[in-house]
Order: C-alpha cells, then structure tokens, then sequence
C-alpha cells in the first residue's frame, strides 16, 4: 500500500495534464511527470464565446492561429452550440448548467466574448478572467467591453453605418482583439473525404458544388429553383460536374433538381460528413450559409451569391468572388423579403453566376 511519501509527484501545470484521468504521454509511453520528456509549460486558458450559427462559428476561427502565437502554451476553450465544427485542438463546451458551473470556477487569461446578445453577454458578464474582450452586459443590454469593440458593435445598430463598412469579418474581431489580421485560415475539424454514390471523383473532372438552401429563416436570399436548373445544365455543357448539396431543408429541392437535370445529389448527412462530402468539390456555388464557410475552410473555390448583406464583410482569401443581382436589394440584414415591387433575387441571371464559376475554372486551371 502506497503511502503519501511514496506517491509520484505530479505537475498541473503541464499542458498534458488532465486531473480527472491519465495524460496523453502517460498512457502512450508510461511517463511519470517527475522525469517527463513532453513536459510543455501550461500558460492561462483562453475562452470564446461564440454561441450562434454555425456558420458565424468556422468564420471565428481564424483567432485560434492568432492566439497561438499571442499566447503560446495556453489552451483554448470555447462555448457554442454547435461543437462539431470546431478543431479537435479547442475543447469545447455546450451551454449546460453544469457547463457553467465549471466555467464559473475559472480565472481564464481572456474571455473574447464576439456575440452581441443577452445569453453570450450575460454569461460573459459573470466569469473571471485578468482581461475582457468584445462584448458584456450593461442595464441589461449588450455593450462593448472597450473602445476596440465599439465599431462593430455600433455596426450592428445603426444600417447606415453597417452599410459603410470595409472591413471583413476577420478584420472586425481581430480589431475587436487588437491585432490585424493578416491573412489567417479558418481552423477546421479533421476532414475525411466522404464518396458520394454517382460521384467518381478521379472521372467526373471539374465538380461544382451546388449548396442550393439558405435555411428556413434566410428565405430572402433564395434563389429559384428554375435557375438552378438551368444553371446545372449549363454546367454538364460545359463539360463539368454539377453535385448537389445540402441538409434536409434542401432534400425536396435537390431531388426535384436531381430528377429534372440528371446532377448528382449528395444526401443530407451529418454536420462532419457534410464537410466531407463538400471536399470532393473544386467550386462551391452557395448563397451565405454555413456551407459557404465550410467551402471557405476546405480552401474551395467560391462563387457566392449576396444580396442583403454588405459584400466587405466576406473574405474569401482570393479564391473566389462574389455574384449580385442586377437590381438593388432593398432588404439589408432582414431574413425575408419586405419588397413589394421585386424579388432581387430573381434579377441575379444565370449568366452572371455561371460566367463567375467558368471564371474560377479557369483559375484553377493556371
């Protein structure tokens, strides 16, 4: 029996260290932590909270590179509803009651907290940690925990001002935490390419895919569905690949496409299989989605189709560009059309969204 003089010592200050169960070295070589090889300095814990859409998740994590450098050794935890889509390198958290009561037992080195609502604030509001960034709570409202985060915040008040923009997304929360950004990638979970019945990826030359939803809410960015067909046909002219893609929201759509057109379909799948599936494609056609970011992080081609939406705030690191209706959309930030006199979305031709894939074709053919 082991007594207290007898016992290892142990170093909670090494990055591998877990507490409740063995660390990784331990269990692959035996390692005591006394005379530990892979011993690396543990620094204070980063937390973002970034609760909302997926979509709004992957387009943070551009910080994860940045934070790597601005504070090495410390790990990064995350707070958001949809963990799938982040690395395997960031741990992780759902908004539980007993989630936060861990997170409330903290003093993290920063809290970067970039929603902008009541929940994130809130929960922003009550943890500890030597610095603050993005936003807090104040009488019950959001508001901006510096002067570094006033811009966006006042961005998200005022349309005037939001419409005036020129910084892209990544600008805006690398500003939010002081650093310019530099050209830093999304981070994205471990992918495997995931094959798609009808899709022979080494036979079928160039492979557009084609997100085609925009989700239940979003209805004001959808296009319709004749000009998806014809788009599809005119890419299998073209000697291309058209690969249908989408969750169940888009499944009605896709297969009535499919059955008019002869394009391949990917059937909806789960969140880490859908990355998968959009891998086998060269260029993605979507409207803002959570698949345009996937296609931004697997490093796509994009062709995306915008209308209410300030066209700066997208960067999609010159590897694609952006489509427009001809026609003025009258519905900045608002998730279903309010114009009595046109839908945009119906003067964005086929001609211009097809020319723009025909456009990256040949860049990817340089």
């Amino acid at each position: 029996m082991l007594i207290n003089s007898d016992l290892p010592s142990y170093r909670p200050n090494c990055l591998y260290f877990r507490g409740d169960i063995p660390c990784r070295p331990h269990k692959l070589y035996g390692v005591h932590c006394e005379n530990c090889e892979y011993f690396t300095p543990q620094c204070g814990i980063i937390l973002i909270i970034k609760l909302g859409a997926a979509g709004d998740i992957i387009r943070t994590t551009p910080l994860l590179r940045r934070i790597e450098t601005e504070y090495p050794g410390s790990p990064v935890w995350w707070l958001t509803y949809t963990p799938d889509v982040l690395p395997d390198t960031v741990k992780a958290f759902t908004p539980t009651a007993a989630n936060f009561a861990i997170l409330s037992a903290m003093n993290f080195a920063a809290v970067i907290n970039l929603d902008k609502d009541l929940e994130a604030c809130a929960v922003a509001k009550q943890l500890n940690a030597t610095k603050f960034i993005g936003f807090t709570l104040l009488n019950g409202k959001p508001a901006p925990c510096d002067v570094r985060a006033k811009p966006k915040f006042i961005r998200g008040i005022f349309d005037d001002i939001s419409k005036q923009n020129t910084e892209s997304y990544p600008q805006e929360i690398f500003s939010i935490c002081g650093w310019n950004f530099a050209g830093e990638e999304y981070v994205l979970p471990t992918i495997q390419q995931e094959p798609v019945p009808g899709l022979n990826t080494s036979a079928h030359g160039l492979i557009v895919g084609l997100n085609t939803g925009c989700g239940e809410r979003w209805t004001s960015r959808l296009w319709p569905d004749e000009r998806w067909e014809e788009l599809i046909l005119r890419i299998k002219d073209a000697g291309m690949t058209a690969l249908l893609l989408g969750g169940e929201q888009e499944a009605a759509r896709n297969r009535k496409l499919q059955a008019q057109t002869g394009a391949i379909m990917a059937e909806p799948a789960s969140l880490r299989r859908f990355f998968g599936i959009m891998n086998n494609c060269h260029i993605v056609v979507t409207a803002v989605t959570m698949g345009l970011h996937i296609a931004i992080g697997l490093q796509k081609r994009v062709v995306l189709m915008n209308n209410i939406f300030n066209p700066n705030e997208f960067e999609l690191y010159g590897r694609g560009e952006i489509a427009r209706p001809s026609q003025e959309c009258k519905c900045y930030y608002l998730p279903t059309c309010q114009n009595s006199e046109y839908w945009c979305m119906n003067h964005l031709s086929v001609d211009t969204v097809f020319a723009a894939v025909e456009r990256q074709a040949t860049a990817l053919s340089v």
